[in-house]
């Protein structure tokens, strides 16, 4: 079955090792054949994952890009390992991915490892107000 794809104009995706951009119109096409697809939204740079997550993402699109994706797994286990001792509340989420990758269902993991972007980011709004809600709590004591 083939992949139907529909870019925009002047978009980039991605197809095994090329980059195919789109020109001044609209485009549809299909792919066929096994090679990793990745519209340009999906797509991070080493220099752009600069939180936990976003590393671990990065290390499940090296995974889903490379020919041998083993070749990633100690750097992303290692990862892993951090971002749990940081945040033992995702553990659930990373057996998810954790999971898929080892089922060799790399792009879904690389779409759960995007979700735990957004949980890392919650998490990190969770404390920016616990910690602001704390600060005016002191604001609001009177001194003796």
């Amino acid at each position: 079955m083939a992949l139907k794809v529909e870019l925009k104009p002047g978009e980039r995706i991605l197809v095994g090792a090329s980059v195919i951009t789109n020109g001044r119109h609209r485009a549809r096409f299909l792919i066929e054949g096994k090679a990793p697809v990745l519209r340009e939204k999906d797509i991070i740079t080493a220099e752009q994952a600069t939180t936990p997550a976003k590393r671990i993402y990065f290390a499940v699109l090296l995974m889903y890009t490379a020919e041998n994706p083993a070749a990633h797994h100690a750097t992303y286990f290692s990862l892993v390992g951090d971002f749990l001792q940081a945040a033992p509340s995702a553990r659930e989420q990373i057996e998810v991915i954790n999971n898929q990758i080892l089922r060799g269902e790399v792009y879904k993991a690389l779409k759960s490892a995007k979700e735990l972007i957004t949980y890392e980011q919650d998490l990190i709004g969770n404390e920016e107000r616990r910690k602001s809600l704390r600060s005016s709590r002191k604001q609001d004591v009177p001194s003796a």
